[in-house]
């Protein structure tokens, strides 16, 4: 995994692989009051859905969407908590 910025690293990862959307956006959207406001959290998700999906969630909820990192199945979709 690579290094991060304090700022940056994720406080909490939502674990999503092997579920199809829109499920990694409702276990973001349930666990996301979990990190502060200001902080990351991370969720990984193999569903090539999710790549397109989570980013468009971050801006219509006007949260961040901050990286994609692959992962070997899937990839970890680091979003930071806007409010």
């Amino acid at each position: 995994m690579p290094e991060y910025p304090p700022s940056q690293a994720p406080l909490v990862t939502v674990e999503a692989v092997g579920r199809k959307c829109p499920i990694p956006i409702i276990m973001l959207a349930a666990r996301l009051g979990e990190v502060p406001i200001g902080s990351v959290i991370a969720v990984t998700a193999d569903d090539p859905a999710a790549r397109a999906d989570i980013p468009a969630w971050c801006r219509m909820k006007m949260h961040q969407f901050v990286v994609e990192v692959p992962l070997g199945r899937g990839s970890a979709f680091h979003i930071r908590r806007m409010y």
